[in-house]
């Protein structure tokens, strides 16, 4: 058990999607005594952060430095959430996802684990590539053919702490498709609801990609949708309950079709729905993952009981509650 109230917290990526939802639900549950870390750059992922309570802010680099220079600041840290890194599928400066989803989270983990600290990082469902089944936790890593850079940047550490031996010293989060509120900031990276809720507004259509396996009909390639306040909700649940435990995959267990995505935000809308159909970019084709489903027996093994919104649930609350209105996450907290 870890008592996430006991020393302080430090969050890298706190700036960002996911991040950002997890010091909400901190903040929510008392806690402020957190340090985030992230490159906030020239976009607008600061936002994300100005309803948040948090005792401190550092750069990516400055963290890169306390840590290698050996700074006390950092001695009352006893938790670490890993969440931060390159999330773009289709970067291509291979040396750049090294720099930032490999050697970052190396350097971080031993940090943790010479201090004897909680270390929780954030690794992706892209690490299984084109694999159509559900994906249990026990496919060998050495099997897995991830799709793009991002994905084996992301399996590179799986493996590397694997054949290092602090795998099971430590709890790797394979989330999959992550939706929700604070991803405005995440231009092309940003989930299908976002970008379909912008298109309805503008057009009154819906435009997915056209299938090209037979296999599977236009729109009805699969997914493993999750709400951002399940990911959150399973995050911290291992964090406190689990001692280490390896790799642990973080979806909702049941996959959807594109069109069930698009009817639900149509639903949510109050509008009838309209879908179109279009050409994928011929070099998206090889890459491009036709069905996903997370196999979560070992989440719920680990005592993690809660159920996860509906498809139909998350979107609408997404839409209603936050798109709608351009809300982040504890607004309505921040402006009482």
């Amino acid at each position: 058990m870890t008592d996430l109230a006991k020393g302080r917290i430090l969050v890298t990526g706190g700036a960002g999607f996911i991040g950002s939802a997890l010091v909400w639900e901190l903040n929510r549950r008392g806690l402020k005594n957190i340090l985030i870390c992230d490159i906030l750059g020239s976009d607008e992922k600061w936002k994300n952060l100005v309803p948040l309570q948090f005792a401190d802010y550092v750069e990516a680099d400055a963290l890169r430095h306390q840590i290698e220079s050996g700074s006390k600041s950092l001695n009352d840290i006893t938790t670490i959430f890993h969440l931060g890194a390159c999330t773009s599928t289709t970067e291509t400066d291979a040396s750049y996802l090294i720099r930032n989803n490999f050697e970052y989270t190396k350097m971080l983990a031993h940090f943790a684990l010479d201090r004897h600290r909680r270390f929780v990082y954030a690794s992706s469902a892209a690490t299984y590539g084109a694999i159509a089944a559900a994906l249990p936790e026990t496919a060998t890593l050495e099997s897995l053919r991830p799709l793009n850079m991002y994905g084996y940047s992301k399996h590179l550490f799986d493996s590397y702490a694997e054949r290092a031996g602090i795998l099971p010293r430590i709890t790797g989060l394979k989330y999959f498709n992550v939706y929700g509120p604070n991803e405005y900031h995440k231009g092309d990276m940003r989930s299908v609801v976002i970008k379909a809720f912008y298109q309805v507004q503008e057009t009154g259509c819906i435009k997915l990609f056209k299938s090209y396996r037979p296999e599977f009909r236009n729109g009805e390639q699969r997914r493993d949708f999750l709400y951002v306040k399940d990911a959150v909700g399973a995050t911290l649940f291992l964090a406190e309950h689990v001692d280490g435990g390896g790799l642990y995959n973080v979806g909702s267990g049941e996959p959807h079709t594109w069109k069930d995505l698009a009817r639900a935000i149509f639903s949510g809308l109050a509008r009838e729905p309209h879908i179109e159909y279009i050409d994928m970019p011929e070099s998206l084709r090889p890459k491009y993952q036709y069905f996903t489903c997370a196999h979560i027996d070992k989440l719920r093994s680990a005592g993690f009981k809660h159920q996860f919104h509906s498809l139909d649930a998350g979107v609408c609350e997404y839409v209603t509650h936050y798109l709608i209105h351009g809300r982040h996450l504890g607004e309505e907290e921040y402006r009482k």
